[in-house]
């Protein structure tokens, strides 16, 4: 699997550096670079590349303008490369795989790569599923009740965690499921939520749900997954929007796009 990427910097030593630091790696083809965010724009909806490593501060359009700049566009993979720590959080919230501070570590590098790989694996197999389920529409209509999985079958809730492992602050905590409260999602790093603690998980939501019985878990927005045992009132917004509040106080907005959970509080 070749990683077509793009290098954005308004620095050449930078980009010249960061092209040395990925010579060692034989699935990385860099296939193009630029010293603007207008440029990168122009050039990530041309050559459609899987990866762009992006810096931050750049004189007119900076990293995360070009990140809205491919909202018209299926966006490739970011990582953010930057003299600064400042923008981490921000970055992680542009959906970033990793934010990487200048000069590049040749081991924070090797892991922002393993993760691009997995998450582009992912991508490619949920394409390949995607793919022969449209084939098997149109060839084998008859075969889809074999393919698609019935959701309404009993969940096998025995393969869902009930203890999840959680290092942070140099510590390692065993976190009971049902304690927690909600997720809040920024980039590769989950913020865990309990009644009485908060913790940061280094892990994807979409791997992060595959462990969660989807029975009480539930995404409520794009970046936020709910325990649905702890709501204890609904309250609606405008725009068809609403709020849960939960048993600690908290309130938490539910989008439209995920106001169908809503419909298991409200009859």
């Amino acid at each position: 699997m070749t990683i077509r990427t793009i290098l954005v910097d308004d620095e050449s030593l930078a980009i010249q550096g960061l092209q040395l630091r990925l010579e060692p790696f034989d699935d990385v083809e860099i296939i193009d670079t630029c010293t603007n965010g207008r440029e990168a724009i122009r050039s990530i909806k041309t050559h459609k590349p899987d990866l762009v490593f992006l810096d931050i501060q750049m004189p007119g359009f900076d990293g995360f303008s070009v990140v809205q700049g491919m909202m018209d566009v299926e966006p490739p993979l970011f990582v953010f490369v930057t003299a600064y720590h400042d923008h981490a959080l921000r970055a992680f919230e542009a959906q970033a795989v990793d934010y990487l501070v200048k000069p590049v570590e040749p081991q924070r590098l090797a892991d922002a790569l393993e993760r691009v790989r997995q998450r582009l694996s992912e991508k490619r197999n949920g394409a390949e599923v995607e793919r022969l389920r449209e084939v098997l529409a149109e060839v084998a209509p008859d075969a889809m009740d074999d393919f698609v999985p019935d959701d309404n079958a009993p969940a096998a809730s025995n393969r869902y965690e009930k203890l999840i492992n959680i290092k942070d602050r140099g510590q390692i905590f065993r976190v009971d499921v049902d304690s927690i409260e909600r997720i809040d999602a920024a980039g590769d790093y989950m913020c865990i939520y309990t009644a009485d603690n908060s913790l940061i998980l280094r892990e994807t939501m979409k791997d992060l749900e595959k462990r969660l019985d989807p029975r009480n878990f539930q995404r409520v927005h794009r970046s936020t997954i709910v325990n649905l045992s702890q709501v204890k009132q609904v309250k609606p917004h405008t725009n068809g929007e609403c709020f849960l509040v939960l048993e600690s106080g908290t309130q938490v907005k539910v989008s439209r796009s995920y106001r169908d959970v809503v419909a298991r509080f409200v009859h």
